[in-house]
C-alpha cells in the first residue's frame, strides 16, 4: 500500500496516466459520435492501425507533424465513408461491416508497410511531437499538443451534441430516425457525416501512437485499444464527459500496473498486474452499464419511408 501511495504522489505517474489516456479519449469520442447517430463502429481497431501507419508514413516522407495528423484523419474518414456506405447506404449488418473494416484496414496497413519497406527489419524512426514545455501547467506541460487537442475536444463535442441544431439532429437520428425524417432531417446524410467525423477521430487516435507516444510504426502496436474504446462508450453512457472519466480510469490502472511490474519486489506474478486494468474496467463497466441508456436506434438500419 505504501508503494502505491508513493506512486500516486509522483508527477511522473500522472504524466503517464494522461499520456495513456490521450488516444483512448480520441478513440472513445469517435465511437461515441458514431453511436449517437445510431451506427456501431466496430472498425475502430483497424482505423487506429491505419491512422497510425498513415500519419507516420506521411511524416517519414517529409510532411510536418500536423500534416501527419491530417493524413491519419483523412484515412480514418475514408474508412468511415466505406463503413457508412455499407451500413447507412446499403443497410448491411453493422457488426459484420465493422469487423470487415477492421480486417481490411489492418491488412492494408501491414501490406503498405511491407511494400514501402520490403527489406527493413527495424522500422525507420521520425521526430515525434515534443512536450509542451512552454505551458505553465504541471503534468500537462510534459504532454504533447495532441493531448491538449483530445482534452479540448471533450467539451467541444459535448457542446456540439447538446447545444447546436446539428447535435440535436445527430441525437435524433440515433434515437428515432423516423421522427427525424418527419422533421425534414436528412437521416442518411447526418449518419454518414457522424460516422466519417467519428472515424477521423479514431484515425487521429492511432496517429498519436506513432507521432507522440512512439517514433515509429510497429505491428500490433494498437494492441486492442480500439476495443477498449467501444467498452468505454458504454461505461460513459454515451456522454463525452463520462468518456473522459472512463479513459482516465483505464489509463490510471494501466499506468499503475506498469509501475508495479517494474518495482520487481512484488509477490504476485506480472500477469496479475497486466490484467488488472482490464478486470477493473470490466467490473466498472458492469456496474455502470446496468443503468446506461443507449441510443434507441443504435444498430437499427434506416430505410426511408419505413415505420
Amino acid at each position: 500500500m505504501n508503494e502505491v501511495l508513493t506512486l500516486l504522489m509522483q508527477p511522473e505517474f500522472w504524466v503517464a496516466v494522461l499520456r495513456i489516456a490521450t488516444p483512448l479519449i480520441l478513440g472513445t469520442l469517435g465511437v461515441l459520435l458514431c453511436e449517437r447517430a445510431g451506427v456501431l463502429n466496430l472498425g475502430v481497431e483497424g482505423i487506429w492501425v491505419a491512422g497510425a501507419f498513415a500519419g507516420w508514413l506521411a511524416v517519414y516522407h517529409g510532411a510536418p507533424l500536423w500534416g501527419g495528423v491530417l493524413a491519419a484523419a483523412a484515412v480514418g474518414a475514408l474508412a468511415g465513408l466505406l463503413l457508412a456506405a455499407l451500413t447507412v447506404g446499403l443497410a448491411l449488418s453493422q457488426h459484420v461491416a465493422g469487423l470487415g473494416i477492421t480486417l481490411l484496414a489492418t491488412a492494408l496497413s501491414y501490406f503498405g508497410y511491407r511494400v514501402a519497406f520490403p527489406k527493413v527489419s527495424t522500422p525507420p524512426t521520425i521526430t515525434p511531437f515534443a512536450p509542451m514545455d512552454w505551458l505553465p501547467l504541471p503534468v500537462l506541460n510534459q504532454e504533447t499538443p495532441l493531448t491538449l487537442l483530445a482534452l479540448g475536444l471533450v467539451p467541444l463535442l459535448a457542446w456540439g451534441l447538446y447545444r447546436t441544431p446539428l447535435g440535436l439532429a445527430v441525437r435524433m437520428v440515433g434515437e428515432n430516425p423516423q421522427a427525424a425524417e418527419g422533421q425534414g432531417i436528412p437521416v442518411r446524410a447526418v449518419r454518414t457525416g457522424a460516422v466519417v467525423a467519428g472515424s477521423a477521430l479514431m484515425g487521429v487516435a492511432g496517429a498519436f501512437l506513432t507521432l507522440a507516444a512512439f517514433n515509429a510504426f510497429f505491428f500490433n502496436m494498437v494492441n486492442g485499444r480500439g476495443w477498449i474504446c467501444v467498452a468505454l462508450v458504454v461505461f460513459a453512457s454515451w456522454r463525452p464527459g463520462k468518456a473522459l472519466l472512463g479513459a482516465l480510469l483505464f489509463a490510471f490502472f494501466d499506468a499503475l500496473q506498469l509501475r508495479l511490474q517494474q518495482s520487481g519486489d512484488s509477490p504476485l506474478p506480472y500477469q496479475v498486474y497486466l490484467m488488472l486494468p482490464y478486470v477493473l474496467s470490466i467490473l466498472a463497466l458492469v456496474l455502470v452499464a446496468r443503468h446506461a441508456r443507449y441510443p434507441q436506434a443504435l444498430m437499427k438500419p434506416y430505410r426511408k419511408g419505413e415505420r
